[in-house]
């Protein structure tokens, strides 16, 4: 009886050694963490991995979440979440973890911004998704950004599944931006929310206004089917757009995603009908014309490819690829002229034929030639210059030639 008398204070005193220890050495590792001895906290844990074994609840949580500081400074954010997290289900939620959760998703979102600087986007992609992660309510942002870096580091599988999150929660990212204009210097000045409302109130700042960003939606439908056209699934590429249309069928932004599809699948028919759908919602774009002269030129459809071509010009004079394609679309008559120029004999019947073929070629350059000239004189575009230095060097014009020589070099 004696000696069990002994046993359990002598139990009781080794458990008691044993806390004392668990939390000796906690703080030790706590105390190198602050100082900024990261190896070092890092080392006294490992070390006493075996004392920490037997730890109560309260313990390990207190170990644990100093781990979760050292990946955290380590930049092994995905480690120092997981921990944090086991940290919540066993202490639960208080204010340092909350604190240091936020720290986490800074810190991250700052590695991603260096990574998305070095081009190491796939990398920057898979960090912004886990700061979208760590708060999915407040960091939608991040989730969109995360795509973003994705597509740019040619990760298209992860892409797509930020992208398709980003749909089923309807994400928009719809902002306001401040303005107003300084009374002193008449510059106007960008504001945050709180500064605009404050210096309404004032006489510093005049002509306020507020500027609404466009919804990222239908930009997010949009890249979701061309992701899965770049993977070759043009079936639910299609599916994707024609769901988006249906709830927003006048966005021009969708419509030009569908005709884009079109385009890849060759189906030419279908996508003129959607560039025609496109001008009714915006009549004035350069580009939406420029598009249907190219369709109708690939099917030979020469004089309606020409009037878009021009209606591209005359809504947009500096619209380069119109000139160039109009010019291109009127010199597709040369080949023909040529190959039966060359192919005339000397009779006088061929050489009465070849003269007036020669005619025909040089009329072809001569309605080119004011063409490439305004082209020229808005950038000196290289292609231009080239063409015009050739046709005017064919027409036997020394001085054009010259012109266009001296321009190219």
């Amino acid at each position: 009886m004696k000696t069990m008398k002994l046993y359990f204070p002598l139990l009781l005193l080794l458990s008691i050694g044993l806390v004392f220890g668990q939390k000796k050495e906690l703080k030790k590792a706590e105390k190198l963490f602050d100082e900024g001895d990261v190896a070092g906290a890092s080392a006294t844990l490992s070390d006493n991995a075996s004392l920490f074994e037997t730890a109560d609840d309260k313990v390990k949580g207190q170990k644990l979440f100093l781990e979760g500081r050292i990946d955290q400074a380590n930049k092994s954010f995905y480690a120092a979440f997981e921990k944090y997290q086991t940290y919540k289900a066993i202490q639960g939620e208080d204010a340092i973890l909350i604190t240091q959760i936020q720290s986490l998703a800074s810190d991250v979102v700052n590695s991603a911004i260096e990574d998305n600087a070095e081009q190491r986007y796939s990398d920057a992609g898979k960090k912004l998704y886990l700061a979208y992660t760590i708060d999915p309510e407040l960091n939608k942002d991040y989730l969109y950004f995360a795509a973003s870096s994705a597509v740019n580091g040619s990760d298209y599988e992860a892409a797509l599944e930020y992208y398709i999150k980003l749909r089923d929660i309807k994400y928009e990212g719809i902002t306001t931006k401040y303005f107003a204009k300084a009374v002193e210097t008449g510059e106007e000045v960008e504001f945050s929310e709180t500064e605009y409302n404050l210096y309404k109130k004032t006489k510093e700042y005049s002509d306020f206004r507020e500027e609404v960003s466009e919804s990222r939606f239908p930009e997010i439908v949009k890249n979701i089917a061309l992701i899965y056209s770049q993977l070759g699934d043009n079936e639910k590429a299609m599916e994707a757009v024609v769901e988006a249309r249906a709830s927003n069928p006048k966005d021009l932004n969708l419509i030009l995603t569908e005709a884009n599809l079109y385009v890849q699948l060759k189906e030419n028919d279908r996508f003129e009908a959607l560039m025609k759908e496109a001008i009714e919602q915006d009549p004035n774009n350069a580009t939406l014309y420029f598009n249907l002269g190219v369709v109708n030129a690939q099917r030979g459809e020469s004089e309606q490819a020409r009037g878009y071509y021009e209606k591209s010009i005359e809504l947009d004079p500096t619209f380069e690829s119109g000139y160039l394609n109009l010019v291109s679309l009127i010199l597709e008559g040369e080949g023909a002229i040529v190959e039966e120029m060359n192919g005339l004999g000397n009779t006088k019947a061929d050489n009465a034929r070849y003269d007036e073929l020669k005619l025909q070629r040089e009329s072809l350059f001569k309605e080119c030639t004011p063409i490439l000239e305004k082209l020229v004189a808005l950038n000196k575009n290289p292609e231009a210059v080239r063409t015009l230095m050739n046709i005017y060097g064919t027409l036997g014009d020394n001085e054009g030639f010259m012109r266009m020589k001296n321009i190219l070099e």
